[in-house]
């Protein structure tokens, strides 16, 4: 029965469960002031009524002593039993009226003998049979006679009753009201928890396996008091970022994706090619050796153009994936040296693209891995060669901060399309999508030059303006990537 209670209990709303609590202990408040009201209550009308005897018996003492009789000075239901204890034992005198004394006079007589032997005020509540709850009270009227009154007390039970129905009856209703209207003003005090639940619940049933998923719900509904505040704005907080994620996850897949896409491209080329020619050596040109060796040649070039996509596919693959054994191998190497091996290397592949290399600082000493930085040089250096004009203009600068050092390769080409810079860097993207990829390349230099820079800790920014077109590259004099 216990775990039912507790199970129904534990399936109520927490509006009614917190009205319910309230409630509970609303009773306990109630039940202690109501008990300590009618135990006050109870020894407030004792005490008065306590005194009422003394005073009573006052004035019936002075009666008996001088007249020997009462006198008729009697309270109606009262009962008087007059002793002499002049031997030490109680013996009661013959009432002067017959109800003045109770059927069983034995509590009246102990309380009498008690009072012989103790010499003091006694005072006792009794209960005689057939007559009820009394109050007896025991006093001296002259030595050796003792008077013994006893009233009812039915007035103070039914009084003390009364007050205890009234507590009930009063308790009960502001009980009733302060559930019911607590709850009401709870389940409004909670509304804006209730709102957050019904949000959560339409999050939890919005699909959020789609490709552009986007959670379309806010706790927008004010109030609740500050600490509610905190909470729906914490609550849309993690919304905001879920929302970023799920667009982060988005572009993800859409790169992914499109990556996939293009590499499947990429890499289809040249393996067509590979197996064109081989087809040419089955069926024709085994005979012809100038043939064959062009073919042979051509299959050649093929395989060292799929084997760097694909050195560049796994370097990509290696520094996205951040892994532990990191693709650079740090060791202190002058940045200005590495751009003068890359200036003569240029110079000698590609003597119709003049290259000067601006005066700067005789040597930048750099924690980093020398043969990375001069692939980075390379592909920028050829990068400027590819997508300019014979005869362009190519320049290298190299300056150093406190902070950093910054190399700048720039030419006086043609630019960049205004509707291509943001895209420049992304994998397999050509700015001219007609180019031939014996001279336009895979689209993948640009990519893992930012990649290399970017685990270095360093930048790789475009700088495009018309006639001019700079590739800035900043890296930390201390290093902050992996090493």
């Amino acid at each position: 029965m216990i775990r039912r209670l507790r199970q129904a209990y534990r399936r109520l709303r927490l509006g009614t469960r917190l009205a319910l609590a309230l409630g509970v202990l609303s009773l306990v408040v109630f039940a202690v002031v109501g008990t300590a009201l009618t135990t006050y209550m109870r020894d407030y009308l004792s005490q008065q009524l306590n005194e009422q005897l003394r005073i009573a018996q006052v004035a019936q003492s002075k009666s008996i002593a001088t007249y020997g009789t009462l006198e008729g000075k009697k309270y109606y239901g009262w009962y008087y039993a007059v002793y002499d204890v002049s031997d030490g034992t109680p013996v009661l005198r013959a009432p002067e009226d017959a109800a003045d004394v109770p059927g069983d006079v034995e509590d009246f007589t102990a309380v009498a003998r008690a009072r012989a032997a103790g010499g003091s005020e006694v005072l006792r509540t009794e209960l005689l049979d057939g007559e009820g709850l009394y109050r007896l009270r025991a006093c001296e009227v002259e030595p050796g006679v003792i008077l013994v009154s006893g009233a009812p007390m039915d007035d103070i039970e039914d009084t003390v009753q009364h007050l205890i129905t009234i507590q009930v009856v009063t308790f009960a209703l502001a009980l009733l009201t302060l559930v019911v209207v607590g709850r009401a003003l709870l389940r409004r005090g909670l509304k804006p928890l209730s709102d957050m639940a019904h949000t959560a619940h339409g999050i939890a049933s919005h699909d959020l396996t789609e490709t552009a998923a986007r959670l379309p719900l806010r706790a927008d509904r004010a109030g609740g008091g500050p600490e509610v505040e905190e909470l729906r704005t914490a609550f849309n907080t993690m919304l905001e970022h879920i929302d970023d994620s799920l667009a982060v996850r988005a572009r993800a897949e859409q790169r992914l994706r499109r990556f996939v896409a293009d590499a499947s491209h990429e890499l289809r080329t040249p393996l067509m090619s590979v197996r064109g020619y081989a087809d040419l050596f089955q069926y024709a040109a085994a005979n012809a050796p100038e043939e064959r060796d062009r073919h042979l040649a051509r299959l050649r070039a093929e395989a060292a153009r799929m084997g760097v996509l694909l050195d560049d596919l796994l370097m990509l693959a290696r520094l996205d994936a951040a892994e532990v054994d990191t693709p650079l191998r740090r060791e202190d190497t002058d940045l200005v040296e590495l751009v003068e091996q890359a200036a003569d290397a240029f110079r000698a592949s590609h003597p119709n693209h003049p290259l000067t290399v601006a005066p700067g600082p005789s040597a930048v000493r750099l924690c980093l891995d020398p043969q990375r930085v001069r692939q980075i040089l390379d592909n920028l250096l050829t990068n400027a060669a590819v997508h300019t004009p014979a005869g362009t203009p190519v320049s290298v600068t190299v300056s150093a901060t406190r902070d950093a050092a910054r190399v700048g390769v720039s030419d006086k080409g043609p630019g960049i399309p205004a509707g291509d810079r943001e895209r420049v860097f992304d994998r397999f993207y050509r700015v001219d999508k007609a180019r031939s990829r014996d001279r336009g390349g895979s689209g993948l230099g640009l990519a893992v030059a930012r990649a290399l820079v970017e685990a270095h800790g360093g930048t790789l920014d475009l700088d495009d303006a018309p006639g001019r077109t700079v590739f800035a590259l900043t890296l930390p004099l201390r290093p902050t990537g992996d090493g």
